[in-house]
């Protein structure tokens, strides 16, 4: 086992947006300090954090002063670019690996290796350039999605092909960029399984949100799921797991799901904590943003089991965000506003969790 990092010791976090924001105030209630490295000058994670560098993740340099001023460094979002975290990983503990980082950011690298660990995913086919739509296309069938193979996020760099559509037109529209194509799927709901992973190898999962999605954006995770997720919860987490021991992974690791007829259908995963997790802030005994703290540090693994009965959380996109007054009239609701200055269409502000200690109509 690695050893131990302890509080009082200093957490560097790749980037600054609002999970970085959450997993430094989960890093200052065990008592360690964060330093946050962001291109920006002003950042949500940086508002709450004791120490900011701001450069581009690609600075070699910067990155290696980062690293010397950190015990172990981490990253909120997984774009960032793997080849100059060298700089990193030669000084300190660097956790998750970058290899974890490699595949994530490859749509084709996450299919090909979700799938040879034993995972089912879509229908799917692989466009380098125009003169590969067709023949993608004849794989995965007809409707299809077509995703940037990299740095596509929320709904970014997608565009939809119908029966009849032209499809290296939408191919255009999601790019002009090496892209994978998937066909529909049939589901009943879409869910994640979010795990943490030490650095002993002890694996905790939390319960398996049910998620909606509108215009590609994250809107509602809600637990208990129902019970066609919950009966392939097992299957899914099973999965998760070959893929955190096969990575060696240290963190917060997360496996989006749809539930179809024949069972759990692979989506997409992300090597950090994750959108659908915000419940367990309020929902859960230990949150993932404190597990992730824990499991990089080479600390034990909180409880990771409902504090509640159930759980909502909703994203606050854009000028949801202004409606605070009314969420904050309701007692139920837990209220957390990332600190973001302008309200844009499709920029996440902040979400609301509302948990419940009793079943509808029943006793405490």
């Amino acid at each position: 086992m690695n050893s131990v990092i302890p509080p009082g010791s200093t957490i560097g976090i790749m980037g600054g947006g609002q999970l970085g924001r959450m997993l430094s105030m989960a890093a200052a209630q065990l008592g360690y300090r964060c330093h946050i490295l962001a291109p920006e000058a002003t950042s949500p994670g940086a508002e709450v954090s004791a120490d900011c560098t701001v450069a581009e993740y690609s600075d070699a340099k910067a990155l290696a002063a980062f690293a010397d001023a950190c015990d172990v460094v981490t990253y909120e979002f997984e774009n960032v670019p793997v080849a100059p975290l060298a700089a990193i990983a030669s000084k300190v503990p660097l956790r998750p690996s970058p290899r974890a980082l490699e595949i994530a950011q490859s749509r084709i690298d996450e299919k090909r290796f979700v799938t040879d660990l034993g995972g089912r995913a879509a229908p799917y086919g692989f466009a380098e350039t125009a003169d590969d739509v067709e023949t993608a296309m004849a794989v995965a069938g007809t409707p299809a999605i077509i995703k940037s193979n990299r740095m596509g996020y929320d709904g970014k760099g997608q565009a939809r092909v119908m029966p009849g559509d032209d499809a290296v037109a939408r191919w255009h529209e999601a790019g002009g960029v090496p892209a994978i194509i998937e066909g529909f799927v049939q589901f009943d709901a879409e869910f994640s399984v979010i795990l943490a992973r030490g650095t002993d190898g002890d694996i905790r999962f939390w319960d398996s949100a049910q998620n909606a999605h509108v215009a590609g954006i994250l809107d509602v995770s809600t637990v208990p799921a129902n019970a066609a997720i919950q009966a392939q919860v097992p299957a899914a987490r099973a999965l998760a797991a070959k893929v955190a021991e096969a990575l060696d992974y240290i963190g917060v690791l997360t496996l989006e799901f749809f539930a179809t007829a024949e069972g759990p259908v692979f989506n997409e995963m992300a090597p950090r904590v994750h959108n659908s997790g915000h419940w367990t802030i309020e929902g859960a005994f230990t949150s993932q943003f404190e597990n992730h703290i824990r499991a990089i540090c080479g600390l034990p693994l909180g409880e990771t089991a409902l504090a509640c009965h159930s759980a909502q959380m909703r994203n606050l996109i854009g000028e949801d965000a202004h409606g605070w007054p009314e969420l904050l009239a309701d007692p139920a609701n837990h209220l957390h506003l990332y600190g973001k200055h302008r309200a844009a269409p499709g920029r996440k502000m902040g979400h609301v969790t509302r948990i419940s200690l009793t079943p509808p109509g029943g006793q405490a």
